[in-house]
């Protein structure tokens, strides 16, 4: 088993999650190739961690099974937007913490 991870990735953890939850229990050869064509900004960090862990444990993508692949949320940048009549608004910039772990697959 290998594991990599990515912290403080300025994208939101509920869209990543969306994109997490497809690739779970994938095969990373086959995960890698589907995030490719994913238009989510989501899809381009999740499938450089999940290349990142595949490497670190020295597997080839083709051996191994995404085991784990979780979103947990991250500080929230707080800004504030000038509105009407001397308001202010407060805009929010969540960050993400993307964690993957690859096991070997069983069937060989």
């Amino acid at each position: 088993m290998s594991k990599a991870t990515l912290k403080f990735i300025r994208l939101s953890p509920t869209k990543a999650r969306l994109i997490a939850r497809e690739v779970q229990g994938m095969n990373a050869e086959l995960a890698l190739a589907s995030l490719e064509f994913m238009p989510n900004k989501a899809a381009k960090v999740i499938s450089k961690v999940i290349a990142s862990a595949v490497a670190n444990g020295g597997y080839e993508p083709e051996e191994v099974v995404i085991s784990s692949c979780r979103i947990d949320k991250g500080p929230v940048l707080k800004r504030w937007k000038p509105r009407a009549r001397g308001r202010a608004s407060r805009i929010m910039k969540p960050t993400s913490h993307v964690i993957v772990e690859v096991t070997e697959a069983k069937d060989k």
